[in-house]
């Protein structure tokens, strides 16, 4: 299969975890026989200092003609701490999301065995989840129309939705849990806002069209308890925008990594897929960002494309890092291997899972990775 991949590194650590998902698709390139065009374009901060928008005309063009997006992270100190600034890193994104018509956000939270002990929570409790969040992307409070008073002391945020933004993820996310354990959670706060009100009418509705699945339906200040307390017992998760931003971070408390989840936006024409976590500028140049996130979003990119043998191979690397110890330092917190080591571990571990292969650990001891 031949694709054209647009390549958003963004701010911070972005460049850096997006260079190590591109190793790792050179790697299915060689393996499995496909061909990934790759063209780099500015987003964010950068853009922003380049060309005065943090979503440049040239990007945008770029994004709408390729195939596929795969963006590292946005977001930049400077902005941090100017929330009053006109223009905003965080502005590119959004516009990005609204123009490609990226309106169904999908992160799988999932708990590798091997990785039990790093997450905060107990193992009894963790063990054994294996969910995905579907969050609306392009409606709701984050596009609605804001105002401030002249004086500065009231101000305000409009939420609304339409019931075609509703209905569309709501099918895409039945859809998924017809394949899965045929079980739907719709998260909102039906008592007290009218969009939860017409979210719920209408996703109830939608629900008689798969009678495999049982819905059930929970307020966001439950759900956030339900998921700490017992995270395995979900299975496909439905929300809004606002709602699902905040559902998705307890992804990473669960997993124990914010650098461990990976995300797709989709929508009818286009795809974009990132890591969760931000662009951490702390650590830029620093080679300590974990780039399994942006690793596995290469995952969810073959599997967009039903590329899933390819997609299995990245998944079953990852996981062999994980194994072999071969983490960065956020995971087990002792760990030596830097991001372009892990990154490099990961691409050279992509196989045919035809091939006879074994995995050389005295190489690997020794500070290489080797398939023998």
């Amino acid at each position: 299969m031949n694709l054209k991949i647009a390549l958003l590194g963004g701010d911070g650590i972005g460049p850096e975890v997006l260079a190590q998902s591109v190793k790792c698709l050179r790697a299915v390139e060689e393996t499995f026989g496909h061909q990934f065009d790759f063209t780099k374009a500015p987003v964010g901060a950068i853009a922003i200092s380049s060309s005065g928008m943090p979503l440049p005309e040239d990007t945008l063009n770029l994004c709408k003609a390729s195939d596929a997006i795969l963006f590292g992270a946005i977001g930049a100190l400077e902005y941090d701490n100017k929330p009053e600034a006109e223009i905003r890193p965080e502005q590119g994104l959004l516009k990005l999301r609204k123009e490609l018509g990226l309106y169904a956000n999908i992160r799988p939270v999932k708990v590798f065995p091997a990785l039990v002990e790093n997450s905060l929570l107990p193992k009894k409790i963790i063990s054994g989840t294996d969910l995905i969040i579907y969050r609306e992307l392009t409606g709701g409070i984050y596009f609605g129309k804001k105002t401030l008073s002249k004086n500065g002391e009231v101000a305000s945020d409009l939420c609304e939705y339409f019931e075609g933004e509703i209905t569309r993820i709501a099918h895409m996310a039945f859809k998924a849990a017809k394949k899965r354990k045929k079980k739907l959670t719709l998260i909102d706060k039906a008592n007290v806002l009218e969009t939860s009100r017409l979210w719920r009418r209408v996703v109830t509705e939608i629900s008689g069209s798969y009678p495999e699945v049982h819905l059930e339906c929970l307020f966001i200040d439950n759900a956030v308890v339900q998921m700490m307390m017992s995270p395995s017992k979900f299975d496909v998760i439905l929300t809004d925008n606002m709602f699902g931003d905040i559902i998705s971070d307890l992804g990473s408390v669960i997993i124990g990594s914010i650098g461990l989840l990976p995300s797709a936006s989709v929508g009818n024409e286009n795809a974009m897929f990132e890591p969760f976590h931000g662009s951490y500028p702390q650590a830029k140049g620093k080679n300590i960002a974990n780039p399994v996130a942006s690793i596995l979003s290469t995952a969810l990119l073959l599997q967009h494309f039903r590329l899933m043998e390819e997609a299995n191979a990245v998944v079953v690397a990852v996981y062999r890092s994980f194994v072999k110890n071969v983490t960065t330092p956020d995971i087990f917190g002792s760990s030596k291997y830097g991001t372009d080591y892990v990154g490099n571990f990961i691409a050279e571990n992509i196989v045919d899972s035809d091939e006879d292969h074994t995995i050389n650990e005295e190489n690997i001891g020794l500070g290489r990775s080797t398939i023998i």
